[in-house]
């Protein structure tokens, strides 16, 4: 119920953000700014952050096409909607939480659907909340297409990926991981060799906030870009 109002809500507050100095390139809301949650810059109309903002504009712009079949992993609302109604594209969205909107309930480390399923899959923010990270890249590997391609990102840090099996409460993960359900943290170059191990190709695509930064982009943003090669 509150997801399904969540749009009718956010639009009471637009006449208090509207102006011509940002847009949300997801709702196309104009903003005389945009509504700051710590160092995040989250549209007050659809709720966007800004690396949900950054991820539509490369799908959008680079990656989707026509009969696309799509997998993403607990999507933020506010793309979930854009993408069921995107023209084209087969969406499949997916979480076990309970905390997003989805239509399916797919365990990552093991995904109930056949090898060489999807076209594209979108996995943001998902991997550093999964014991076994291993096995859910062999999964995500086995069920996209050849040629096919996987978006991840998630939190990083400079030097190794930091996991500690030690650390068993919420508290404790919220002392070393910084997030309470989270169970390490990535570097970018461990988390490309596993993905490597895994069988994929990986492109590491950094990202800079344009001058101006009219989208409210993240500063410094760093996104793995993950094929399928065929055999």
């Amino acid at each position: 119920m509150i997801f399904r109002m969540e749009p009718f809500l956010r639009l009471t507050l637009y006449p208090f953000y509207i102006g011509r100095r940002y847009r949300c390139n997801i709702c196309n809301s104009s903003l005389r700014k945009f509504v700051r949650q710590g160092d995040d810059l989250l549209c007050p109309v659809c709720g966007s952050l800004p690396r949900t903002r950054r991820l539509w504009e490369l799908l959008n712009s680079e990656y989707f096409g026509d009969n696309k079949k799509v997998l993403d992993f607990s999507p933020s609302r506010s793309l979930y909607r854009k993408l069921k109604k995107y023209p084209g594209i087969h969406y499949f969205s997916t979480d076990r939480s309970g905390d997003f909107i989805s239509d399916f309930q797919y365990d990552i480390t093991n995904i109930d659907v056949g090898t060489a399923t999807f076209d594209f899959i979108i996995c943001y923010h998902i991997l550093e909340h999964v014991i076994d990270d291993r096995r859910a890249m062999h999964e995500l590997f086995r069920v996209l297409k050849d040629d096919g391609i996987c978006i991840i990102q998630t939190p990083f840090k400079e030097g190794e990926i930091y996991e500690n099996w030690s650390v068993k409460t919420d508290d404790e993960r919220l002392v070393h991981f910084g997030q309470r359900d989270h169970v390490r943290i990535y570097a970018v170059d461990g988390f490309r060799t596993r993905l490597s191990d895994a069988g994929f190709h990986v492109l590491i695509r950094k990202f800079e906030a344009p001058e101006g930064n009219k989208h409210g982009f993240s500063s410094d943003e760093t996104v793995l870009v993950c094929t399928k090669p065929r055999l």
